[in-house]
């Protein structure tokens, strides 16, 4: 007997997890990738406006080539 109840519970479970994702329209977007490129072009452009300054570029500019090594 115990062991029809929890196979009983175990199955209300199992199908309203399954249910749970039923109508659902929920999409998941990925934010656009920029290439590397474009990130250092980004960035010196911000250096070149004034925007951020040389030791600033140099620092950035580091990280997001390390970034793109790992």
């Amino acid at each position: 007997m115990k062991k029809l109840a929890v196979l009983t519970m175990v199955l209300f479970i199992g199908i309203g997890s399954l249910l749970s994702g039923c109508g659902s329209s929920t999409q998941i977007k990925q934010a656009p990738q920029t290439t590397l490129g474009q990130e250092l072009m980004d960035l010196d452009k911000a250096r070149q406006d004034g925007i951020i300054s040389q030791e600033e570029y140099n620092k950035l500019k580091k990280q997001i080539v390390d970034n793109r090594k790992n």
